[in-house]
């Protein structure tokens, strides 16, 4: 049992009410390979790969021939970019075999992987989710995340750029119809990779998420609140008919770390300054004075801006990266205000890889 479930087990057993999935929901979808076998059931497409988890390097050739080359290898336990390895071809594939499980286990407390076949160019598309425990599901539309290193997210925004209205109604709401169908309660992400028109699911992300944000900012819907609903036993507030869209939103996930080298730097932070507006959140816990320490995600602030339109809101993003002012220590700012400023991502032209091609680091 993974140490979310065995928590959720015991402040419920004492009679607190947990705030987000049951147990047997972090149970099931927390282990991507019975994720992804149980929403195959409800009809959601997945990756082509192995049916569960790949024990033996003769089982992942199998699969990976089966497949076709590349092939990606996965921890089952958990994610976050740790014990995910890419083999090219079989030259690559036992070497690529044994890091992932080792990083899995190191990382996960569990060894187990599985393998997918690794798609080319796909952006990163995750659908926004709420269920209660009357049977009532709704999405809060998509976010597109496909701006990553390392496969982790630094910026994502909503709608994507590159899903038409008929494909975001689409993905949305097969991906409601399946949490109704499993009785799921609470906020929920469900997570694709989309290329060439299709959508794949990789896995379900049984929380809250950092970019639950810009959700929030483009449908003027507090999900902490609904969920805190949720948990208390209260049906959803809203039908999907009362959720509407407006406008565009952006975040920036704003790490203490050197914007070239990303070696983490934390410190004392000797100035602060945020930017504000209509338009503008600034989600963060630091101030001027305060010691950022070693011991945690680089993580210390997150920019949210939205607009009326995608336009909009780049020129307004632009202009508070630029009066946002954190010093004493180094921070990816710099690089948010270059990404933002090339015209793939001004033209929303990007996928998962191109974050790490402008930087160099694909090579």
């Amino acid at each position: 049992m993974s140490e979310n479930a065995a928590f959720a087990e015991m402040v419920e057993e004492h009679g607190f009410a947990f705030i987000g999935p049951t147990p047997e929901h972090i149970r099931t979808m927390g282990d991507k390979v019975t994720a992804k076998q149980t929403v195959k059931a409800l009809g959601l497409p997945t990756v082509p790969g192995s049916a569960g988890a790949v024990t033996t390097i003769d089982e992942a050739r199998a699969v990976a021939e089966e497949t076709g080359y590349p092939v990606l290898i996965k921890a089952a336990a958990g994610g976050g970019g740790k014990g995910m390895k890419v083999a090219t071809g079989p030259d690559e594939l036992e070497e690529a075999y044994k890091l992932a499980r080792g990083e899995a286990k190191a990382a996960f407390g569990n060894d187990e992987v599985y393998m997918e076949r690794y798609l080319g160019r796909p952006r990163h598309i995750e659908v926004q989710l709420l269920g209660d425990t009357h049977g009532n599901a709704v999405h809060f539309g998509e976010r597109d995340c496909s701006i990553q290193r390392r496969h982790q997210k630094v910026i994502e925004e909503t709608p994507s750029p590159g899903l038409n209205a008929n494909e975001r109604t689409k993905i949305g709401n097969i991906s409601a119809s399946v949490i109704q169908k499993m009785g799921y309660r609470g906020v929920g992400t469900m997570e694709f990779l989309y290329e060439n028109g299709e959508f794949f699911f990789i896995e379900m992300n049984t929380r809250l998420q950092i970019e639950h944000t810009i959700s929030e900012m483009i449908t003027g819907i507090d999900l902490v609140r609904e969920q805190i609903r949720v948990a208390a036993g209260l049906p959803l507030s809203y039908k999907q008919s009362d959720i509407t869209f407006n406008g565009h939103a952006i975040e920036c996930r704003i790490n203490a770390e050197n914007a070239e080298t990303f070696m983490p730097s934390p410190g004392k932070v000797t100035s602060f300054h945020a930017p504000g507006g209509l338009g503008v959140r600034v989600d963060s816990a630091i101030y001027e004075g305060y010691s950022i320490p070693p011991y945690y995600d680089s993580m210390i602030a997150k920019l949210i801006v939205s607009g009326t339109n995608r336009n909009e809101c780049l020129l307004r993003l632009r202009r508070c990266l630029e009066e946002f002012v954190i010093g004493g220590v180094d921070t990816t700012l710099g690089l948010h205000r270059r990404i933002i400023n090339q015209p793939d991502f001004i033209n929303g032209n990007y996928d998962i890889h191109w974050l790490e091609h402008f930087l160099g680091l694909d090579s």
